[in-house]
């Protein structure tokens, strides 16, 4: 089985568990019994990781709108249907498209020297030989938006802000604001170019790329992100005097290029119309293979539905697995299955999204009815010998799955160790071999046990409280 977690998340289990028991609701043994045999069998899954294997070995990166992501599509498909999956589809839509041709940032004065940068999704394309100009460095994107034209026009801007490391990733929320405000700013004052320390946490000559703005395939200006040392390289040459530096980026631009979500189903049985909705996103960015971001939560969402298919009867509810398509470069997989969907969302009854790597799950979160958190109280109850904690009501979701949330579909965030997360997300080192085989399965089995209870009790995670009652059962 699992290895626990630290002492310290096992003592908050400890400090919550009673209170979570007591809140609980019944669950009938049968069904328990088939969810811890499930959690038994994830163990030892061999088909969730020789997805995420195979994807970013015979596929690779898988840009958005790229034949690459094209590929994806089509090898998931077979994938999907080889695995016994039903009602193996694809949904297809258009988004705008943006890729690099090239990308140079060079140091020209007082010490020529290459800079280790990548363009920023949505970069606009400096003129073909490049701009050069006098470096200004700014401490926050803040500092750049309150600065005086006079101090940027004509210049090329730097921002200098670290990215904390976090379990639950909230230091990249706050890091990866200059990556999307730069390039507007710079432009809308008279900058060249934008220049960003990469937002990632590893000390390594390894750039983070990520897109800009997700309303467009192009942004305002040119803007690179050049890799935490060549960051420092430049602040240690910049305390010493003026900077010149020299930036080349070449990018295609499509107005219309092919994308698509992957849909496969689980088929319920007197309950076969309601949908427990598990997600993940199949688009990755070209610098590495995607291995992390987010093959690894496809591969997870496969893994544990497909324990669900192979038991001796399937549960009531149907499991569909959506793995979407362009959600590094805009959403737009989620906002074309909310379109497509629409009409019935109010029989979608559950939603998760993995897409945080495949660091152990050490909390689950919630966004229920008040009058079903005992559910909550049941599901994190299970899932506790797993090294999991009970958490609060308050799930994201997913990014693919915030629009089902906003729209009233409950949902639950199981909650990943991210702390190293932000090494490799978005850089060249995002590969397979940074998956850790037993924390990927214990992933799988957190979410073939909630999963199947969610299919196979019927419970109404929408619950409200009668008129008069307290709330609670």
């Amino acid at each position: 089985m699992f290895k626990p977690l630290g002492s310290a998340v096992l003592a908050t289990v400890l400090l919550t568990s009673g209170a979570a028991a007591q809140e609980a609701a019944e669950l009938d043994p049968k069904i328990e019994a088939t969810a811890q045999l499930l959690i038994e069998q994830a163990s030892s899954d061999a088909i969730g990781l020789k997805f995420v294997e195979d994807l970013t070995t015979e596929v690779g990166q898988r840009l958005a709108g790229s034949e690459s992501e094209a590929r994806a599509r089509d090898w998931s498909v077979t994938e999907l249907t080889e695995l016994g999956f039903d009602e193996v589809r694809i949904e297809a839509f258009e988004i705008p498209f943006w890729s690099r041709k090239s990308e140079s940032v060079a140091v020209l004065s007082p010490a020529p020297q290459s800079l280790v940068a990548t363009a920023l999704g949505g970069s606009a394309a400096t003129p073909t030989n490049g701009v050069a100009g006098e470096v200004v460095r700014f401490e926050s994107l803040a500092d750049l938006q309150a600065a005086p034209i006079s101090k940027v026009d004509g210049k090329i801007v730097f921002i200098d802000e670290e990215t904390i490391a976090t379990m639950d990733g909230s230091g990249y929320g706050m890091g990866v604001r200059k990556r999307s405000g730069c390039a507007q700013a710079a432009s809308d004052k008279g900058a060249l170019a934008c220049l960003i320390r990469s937002v990632g946490t590893q000390p390594h000559r390894m750039p983070h790329t990520g897109i800009m703005a997700r309303d467009g395939a192009e942004g305002a200006g040119p803007a690179a992100a050049i890799s935490g040392p060549d960051a420092d390289q430049l602040t240690r040459l910049l305390a010493r005097g003026p900077v010149t530096v020299s930036v080349n980026i070449q990018t295609e631009i499509k107005t219309n290029a092919p994308s698509g979500n992957v849909i496969a189903e689980v088929t319920g049985t007197d309950l076969k119309d309601e949908i427990i909705l598990l997600g993940c996103h199949l688009d990755s960015w070209d610098l590495g293979t995607g291995a992390l971001d987010d093959g690894a939560g496809c591969g997870i969402v496969v893994g544990a539905a497909k324990l669900i298919a192979d038991l001796p009867e399937r549960p009531r509810r149907t499991i569909r697995v959506v793995l979407y398509g362009a959600e590094e470069v805009g959403l737009f997989g989620a906002t074309a299955y909310a379109r497509e969907h629409g009409d019935n969302l109010d029989k979608h009854v559950l939603a998760s999204e993995s897409d945080f790597g495949a660091g152990p799950i050490w909390r689950f979160q919630t966004r229920f009815g008040e009058a079903a958190l005992p559910y909550a109280r049941t599901l994190q109850r299970v899932l506790m010998p797993l090294g999991v904690t009970p958490d609060d009501n308050r799930a994201f979701g997913g990014p693919d799955i915030g629009i089902l949330a906003r729209s009233g579909v409950p949902v639950v965030t199981p909650g990943q160790n991210g702390i190293d997360y932000f090494d490799y997300h978005h850089t060249p080192d995002d590969t397979f071999d940074k998956i850790d085989p037993e924390e990927f399965r214990q992933n799988v089995a957190v979410y073939a046990a909630f999963a199947y209870i969610a299919a196979d009790t019927g419970w109404d995670f929408r619950k409200q409280p009668e008129p008069g009652s307290t709330g609670t059962e």
